[in-house]
């Protein structure tokens, strides 16, 4: 009887054990929440930075949230016009036609005029990775920049600088800068006016067409950079001559979030999105240096031709524009933003660097 009551309890324990153990399996674990996020630039996947956000930003966002396994990201990639032309992506975050992309900073210089910083200091630094992460500190020094975009509806990330330095491309051979007296020019906007002085005249547009006004001579030239020239966007069947005349990196291009969206995600995937975000700007000021290198020799390869520019040209150039720096400061002090503080640190911040600085835009 002893036997059996013993056999009784251990059974009634080995059960209880194993129906304990059942429910646990039966209890699943913290499901993994699937977020939703469109990204978008009007700007084409051939385009450095949209391959970037695709193969580096991206994946690196997806493998950081995985190491707590508590969200995920459904990315819905809409490029290359599919939602918004290359003009129109900060309109389209504002609306909520996009969740997440990089806006063409320079074709908005009323809406976020502060971003605008290094189009206002040219021949000042080629070192893309100090002047984004010197627009970053800026954007924390003072909060008219980050306040600028909450206006329109986004949350600002961070700021992209995709190019190691401007040149000209021309359809004809110049052999100096004052060559240009007289020509078309294209550019991105804010980069014309550093044809003033030369007697060049500047027409706005974008790089996607580049090649066609360059092919049936709406104009002359553009301002652009060697890997846009020699790469995807094959300029250098238009434009073969480069005048090298190393005319600055800027940093062109910023990560936005739209509001209400950045409202809505969960504290974990907000901290993700930010710190990737910092790495994709500096992953993406290295990569512009390292294939500029790189595209110089398939521009040459490809039949074009460089002309390099003194360092006696490219200070008389420089000298030779009006005070870009000193009148962006005072039509930005004049709508009540820091512009002349602003100019200073930036400065200050190139000065402390040791750039080779061609004219001090804040004197």
């Amino acid at each position: 009887m002893l036997l059996n009551k013993t056999l009784t309890k251990v059974s009634f324990s080995v059960l209880a054990a194993v129906a304990v153990t059942a429910f646990g399996l039966s209890t699943p674990a913290q499901a993994t929440k699937t977020i939703e996020l469109t990204a978008i630039d009007g700007y084409p996947t051939k385009a450095s930075w949209v391959n970037r956000f695709q193969k580096f930003y991206i994946p690196n966002i997806d493998k950081a949230l995985a190491k707590t396994g508590n969200y995920k990201i459904k990315w819905n990639q809409a490029w290359g016009g599919q939602i918004v032309k290359p003009k129109h992506v900060l309109e389209g975050l504002q609306k909520g036609l996009g969740d997440i992309g990089v806006v063409t900073t320079v074709f908005h210089p009323d809406k976020v005029p502060m971003q605008g910083i290094a189009y206002n200091t040219p021949f000042v630094s080629t070192n893309g990775a100090l002047i984004s992460k010197t627009v970053d500190a800026m954007a924390n020094r003072f909060p008219e920049m980050k306040g600028a975009w909450k206006k329109y509806n986004q949350h600002y990330l961070t700021n992209l600088v995709v190019l190691d330095t401007y040149n000209m491309f021309t359809r004809k051979k110049i052999s100096k800068p004052s060559d240009l007296k007289g020509l078309k020019i294209a550019g991105a906007g804010a980069n014309l006016k550093w044809l003033k002085g030369l007697g060049a005249v500047g027409v706005g547009g974008s790089l996607v067409g580049y090649y066609n006004k360059l092919k049936t001579g709406v104009v002359d030239g553009a301002i652009v950079w060697v890997e846009a020239a020699a790469g995807k966007f094959k300029l250098v069947q238009v434009a073969p001559y480069m005048l090298d005349a190393r005319m600055g990196a800027v940093n062109s291009k910023a990560i936005t979030v739209n509001s209400k969206t950045w409202a809505k995600l969960p504290a974990e995937v907000q901290k993700v999105l930010q710190d990737e975000g910092i790495k994709y700007r500096v992953h993406m000021a290295e990569f512009a240096m390292k294939k500029a290198a790189k595209m110089k020799k398939v521009f040459v390869k490809k039949k074009g031709a460089i002309v390099a520019v003194s360092e006696e040209e490219r200070k008389s150039w420089a000298n030779g524009m009006p005070s870009v720096g000193k009148q962006w400061a005072a039509s930005l002090d004049k709508k009540g933003l820091p512009g002349t503080a602003a100019l200073k640190y930036y400065m200050d911040a190139m000065r402390a660097a040791k750039q080779p600085i061609l004219r001090h835009w804040d004197r």
